[in-house]
């Protein structure tokens, strides 16, 4: 071997080509593989690397040659062609795997989109101040993909989104133009409307500007490069083992941390690791909710009012970050205290980390006298719970965080804005349910196993760790002591459900117990591990227990008393149970984030009122109601007075409900005059549909719902089933039948206002 030969050189090959290799079959992963790993946020992390044309690793092929030296699967959902295979792909596969799969939109449940925003032309809560990559979240429901705005042009243009499955560097043309035809046809003026030469301009502008985006956009992601190195075919197995392993462990880049450091010691002429020793010292729990220095930085970032990212750590004064260190180090400790009494210990079990600096750095501005800093804890109850049951935090965290974190220190600090109205809690992005609902009960039926970093997922086993969450076995209590030695378990045992056509792997179908209780279970249903286990044979202190993680007993009751256990009985046992559990923990997220401090009683004795379909029912009924406000406050001006737009009996009406609400709610300004918002928020379905057909403003809602007929019979059928079901009186056949009828055109109608 010549010594001074060069080690191998990286290679340039573009996003295009690396596609085209895929789509033939010719790049395929040695099995040795881990599977495709990345989540949502990782993924959209790597869509703006790209769509903002900038560097990524190198990545590293093994030249086949003749034989394959590995045994090999295709990338996830690549065309399996059986054609020659030229590469194994080494390294890399997570990048590639993800643009492939979220530029053919084969995702099950998530689609991908670039938010441009001088498209965005919807007041929906989603503002971004760049072009950023954006995740949308679908679940199946009724056989339909929601949110079915996702999959409609218009409403997607309208919010400023591309569909990132329009970007794949293929020739997709007439896809491409079917979109953008789709997706402003309804800006195409008539022929004799007036105006229509404007209209005509504006049209064509949009037409233009979209078609040039996208054709941008499919020119960075075509000609992108992902440079790789290229072991030769005559490479050993053992070498290329080696280098694979040395690629994916050697390599440790200065962190943003060490770069802070640095500065930190030159303004200041102190040791920011000697800072941090000190917290950790004196409030070492800290850490237990996530890595001190990325705690240290973003809660400092926001104590400067920066975002809370590496972008808001870079800017902020480390001179100001030395002198709050007081500060930080007091709100850090206050945030362990309030999340503890929340009931949550460790990152062990925390939905999500982007509440962790705004409640430390809000301490700061919190009054210290006990009844302030009360009204103040119970706004962070409602802040939290909400982060957890809410989509709010599931894409671009940090800027969403930023902006919740600066209306709440203003409400807070009772600011005023500029209207001389005070900021109150729909101001705050996270707390407003007409952008950012509480997760209806079948998105948490569908939601996915707690121990992944999943925000529902871990919000449900957080619920239960407020409320004690016995241990099935020993009956000891959930606390920050014990949790390392608690297990995510399943209720209904997955031998248990073997061969049935249901997914054991869900939150609902979760629960902490203690690592030996969670051991050889075995196929046996629920209750009889239960006693077996725990021996103890009464179903009283047996329910206590199951109720502390609110896990409902009657189907497993049925199933122990059941004489034969057919696989039909026992799918349809357990689809009732996450029906029920649903109910009750969409019961609790409701409370929490109302910032109710919930008991096992309070939540229990609410839920028992209803059925699980019947609250089901309700909670449509609800987004209906919702997208209704959403509606009526974009067409009418939701910060417009409401006397100026409502007659004086709407007004009044509302104003009532309004008063009885502040009373009940001490210490929130009240807002006078109200705002169409605050009025709609404290009105029936049936002022909505007085409103709505009112001749004042029927034109406006005309091309929404069509003819006046449908807009007063749906909301009357809706209204019948909500009074029904909110009397608790049972509903007739013929009126849910024309409930759910309803629920089903309101659910097309309003497809643009629905979540």
């Amino acid at each position: 071997m010549n010594i001074h030969q060069q080690s191998s050189k990286a290679q340039d090959r573009t996003l295009s080509v690396w596609f085209q290799k895929v789509q033939n079959g010719e790049i395929k992963l040695p099995r040795f593989q881990r599977h495709q790993a990345w989540d949502k946020k990782r993924i959209t992390s790597l869509l703006d690397t790209i769509s903002y044309n900038l560097p990524l690793g190198i990545t590293l092929v093994l030249d086949v040659g003749n034989e394959e030296k590995f045994d090999s699967r295709y990338l996830v959902t690549a065309p399996q062609t059986g054609g020659k295979v030229n590469e194994h792909l080494l390294d890399g596969q997570q990048r590639l795997t993800s643009l492939w799969r979220c530029m053919n939109n084969n995702y099950d449940s998530e689609k991908y989109f670039i938010y441009i925003p001088e498209f965005d032309n919807e007041d929906d809560g989603m503002k971004f101040d760049q072009m950023t990559a954006y995740c949308q979240s679908r679940w199946f429901k009724r056989d339909k993909l929601y949110p079915l705005w996702a999959d409609s042009p218009k409403f997607c243009f309208k919010k400023g989104l591309i569909p990132v499955n329009l970007l794949l560097p293929f020739d997709i043309k007439t896809k491409i133009d079917d979109w953008i035809k789709e997706a402003i046809g309804h800006l195409m003026p008539k022929k004799g409307d007036e105006a229509f030469e404007d209209k005509y301009e504006y049209y064509y502008e949009k037409k233009t500007q979209l078609d040039k985006k996208i054709t941008e956009l499919r020119e960075i992601i075509s000609h992108y490069n992902l440079p790789y190195l290229a072991l030769p075919s005559s490479t050993s197995i053992d070498i290329a083992l080696q280098v694979f392993i040395n690629m994916n462990t050697n390599t440790k880049p200065l962190s943003l941390y060490d770069v802070i450091v640095a500065e930190v010691e030159s303004v200041k002429s102190v040791s920011l690791h000697e800072l941090q020793a000190e917290l950790d010292e004196k409030y070492p729990r800290v850490k237990d909710y996530f890595k001190l220095e990325q705690l240290v930085l973003v809660t400092s970032a926001l104590l400067q009012d920066k975002l809370p990212n590496n972008k808001g750590a870079l800017e902020m004064s480390k001179a100001k970050m030395v002198d709050n260190w007081a500060t930080l180090m007091d709100g850090l400790n206050k945030m362990v205290v309030f999340m503890e009494n929340e009931g949550i210990y460790s990152r062990q079990i925390l939905p999500t980390n982007a509440v962790l600096g705004v409640i430390a750095a809000l301490y700061a501005v919190i009054p210290e006298s006990l009844d302030e800093r009360g009204k103040a804890e119970i706004l962070l109850r409602k802040y939290l719970w909400s982060s957890f049951f809410t989509d709010r935090y599931e894409n671009t965290a940090a800027s969403r965080a930023y902006r919740d974190y600066l209306m709440l220190k203003k409400i807070i600090q009772k600011e005023h804005k500029e209207n001389g109205q005070p900021y109150i809690e729909q101001d705050v992005p996270v707390l407003d349910r007409e952008f950012f609902a509480i997760s209806d009960m079948d998105f948490l039926a569908k939601t996915g196993w707690a121990k992944r970093e999943n925000i529902r997922a871990r919000a449900i086993i957080c619920v239960a760790s407020k409320l004690g969450a016995y241990d099935f076995s020993d009956g000891q209590k959930l606390t920050r002591s014990n949790l390392k030695n608690r297990d995510y378990h399943h209720i209904f045992p997955k031998a248990f459900l073997q061969n049935l056509d249901v997914n054991p792997d869900l939150a609902l179908n979760c629960a902490m117990i203690s690592s030996s209780t969670n051991k050889s279970l075995g196929a046996k249903s629920p209750l009889k591990y239960i006693k077996e286990k725990t021996e103890v044979f009464d179903n009283d202190t047996i329910r206590h227990r199951l109720n502390s993680h609110l896990i409902p007993m009657t189907r497993l009751v049925e199933i122990e008393e059941a004489k034969a256990l057919e696989s039909k009985y026992i799918e349809r046992q357990y689809k009732q149970f996450l029906k029920e559990r649903a109910a009750i923990m969409l019961e609790a997220a409701e409370q929490l984030c109302e910032g109710k401090n919930i008991t096992i009683d309070s939540i229990l004795s609410s839920n028992s009122t209803f059925s699980a379909e019947v609250k089901e029912l309700d909670e449509e009924v609800s987004k209906i109601e919702l997208a209704t406000r959403r509606l009526i406050a974009e067409k009418l001006g939701g910060n417009k007075h409401a006397k100026e737009v409502f007659n004086d009996k709407l007004v009044e009406s509302a104003e009532g409900k309004y008063n009885s609400w502040l009373k009940k709610n001490a210490g929130v300004e009240k807002e006078n005059p109200i705002s169409v918002r605050t009025a709609l928020n404290n009105l029936t379905l049936s002022d909505y549909k007085d409103i709505l057909t009112s001749k004042q403003h029927w034109q406006l809602f005309e091309d929404v719902y069509g003819a006046k007929g449908n807009v007063m019979n749906r909301y009357t059928q809706l209204g019948t089933m909500r009074n029904r079901i909110r009397h608790d009186n049972e509903l007739s056949t013929v009126e849910k039948k024309d409930g759910e009828a309803a629920i089903e055109w309101f659910n097309t109608a309003l497809m643009e206002y629905l979540d």
